[in-house]
C-alpha cells in the first residue's frame, strides 16, 4: 500500500482500517486490549512520520508494528508481579527460609524420635537422604517387605496425630483454634 499524500492526517485516514483489523487480530494473544494495542501502533506511526516520513510499504509496516507491540506486551506481562509482591533472586535460598527449613527438619526428627515401637527406626529410614527402596528398608529393619506398607501407614498416622496435637489444625476458613 503506497500512500499518495504524505500528510499525517491522510496517512492516519488511509491506515485506520488496517491498523484496527491487525490490532483486533493480535490482541487475544497479548495482555492488551485491541484498542490499547492499536493506540501503541499509532504512537509508533506518528513518531515515524515526524522523523522518517511515511513507510514505503505501509501495510507491511503496520503488520510488523502491531506484532512488535504485541510481543512487547507479552514480555511485559510475563515480568509483571501482582501488587504487593517484591521480586527476589531466590526466595527459597534466603537466610530466613534456610533457617525455617532447618528448624522444621529438627522438629520433624524430634517428633519421629518420640513415636512408639519400631516407628522411629522405620520413619528415620524413610527420611534418609539416600532414598532407599522398600526392599532395602525391610532388610535394614529385619521385617518382610509386605508388612512394611501397613507399618508405614500406622507410623505416619501416629506421627500425624502427634504433630496435629502439637501444632493445632486450622479451622475451616483458615482460622487457628
Amino acid at each position: 500500500m503506497r500512500l499518495l499524500e504524505d500528510t499525517p492526517a491522510h496517512v492516519v485516514r488511509a491506515l485506520r482500517p488496517l491498523v484496527g483489523a491487525e490490532a483486533t487480530a493480535e490482541a487475544p494473544g497479548t495482555a492488551m486490549e485491541a484498542g490499547d494495542l492499536e493506540q501503541a501502533v499509532w504512537v509508533r506511526l506518528l513518531e515515524r512520520l515526524d522523523g522518517d516520513g511515511p513507510p514505503p510499504d505501509a501495510a507491511r509496516w503496520v503488520k510488523s508494528a502491531v506484532r512488535a507491540e504485541a510481543r512487547r506486551a507479552r514480555r511485559t506481562a510475563a515480568r509483571e508481579l501482582p501488587y504487593g509482591q517484591e521480586p527476589s533472586a531466590d526466595p527459597a535460598g534466603s537466610p530466613e527460609c534456610t533457617a525455617l527449613r532447618a528448624e522444621r527438619r529438627l522438629s520433624l526428627r524430634a517428633a519421629v524420635a518420640r513415636t512408639p515401637g519400631n516407628c522411629p527406626r522405620l520413619l528415620t529410614a524413610m527420611l534418609s537422604p539416600d532414598d532407599p527402596t522398600y526392599r532395602e528398608i525391610a532388610g535394614t529393619l529385619g521385617i518382610s517387605q509386605g508388612s512394611l506398607g501397613p507399618m508405614r501407614s500406622r507410623c505416619l498416622g501416629c506421627l500425624r496425630r502427634m504433630l496435629t496435637a502439637e501444632v493445632g489444625a486450622p479451622e475451616r476458613g483458615g482460622k487457628e483454634r
